[in-house]
């Protein structure tokens, strides 16, 4: 018993440990995985009873857990690109959103 409980806790620390090298997003998309895969696992152990219902939830879990944590993921000013027409030869160009962009008067 001990020895699993070394095994998990080793590869916790493993887990946290490539997180300082991510990004803001790449963190919360695994931050998601990891909760969402552990608690897939929890409901589909109390759902089934059987290891295949655990898998499959912490499969579900975790891929939603991702999609969820890389998607509320917030934009910072700046990284934010908006397209922009010139007034006088009326070419297209992409430059970072101004404030009308974030008062929503755009």
């Amino acid at each position: 018993m001990m020895i699993k409980k070394v095994f998990v806790a080793v590869l916790m620390t493993a887990a946290l440990a490539g997180c300082e090298t991510q990004t803001e997003g790449q963190q919360r998309a695994t931050t998601g995985a990891l909760i969402g895969g552990a608690g897939g696992a929890l409901v589909g152990q109390a759902i089934g009873g059987n290891t295949k219902s655990t898998v499959i939830g912490a499969a579900s879990g975790a891929l939603l857990g991702a999609v969820v944590g890389s998607a509320t993921t917030p934009q910072r000013r700046g990284e934010q690109l908006c397209r922009y027409r010139d007034r006088y030869d009326g070419s297209i160009y992409t430059a970072p959103c101004d404030d009308r962009y974030y008062r929503g008067d755009y």
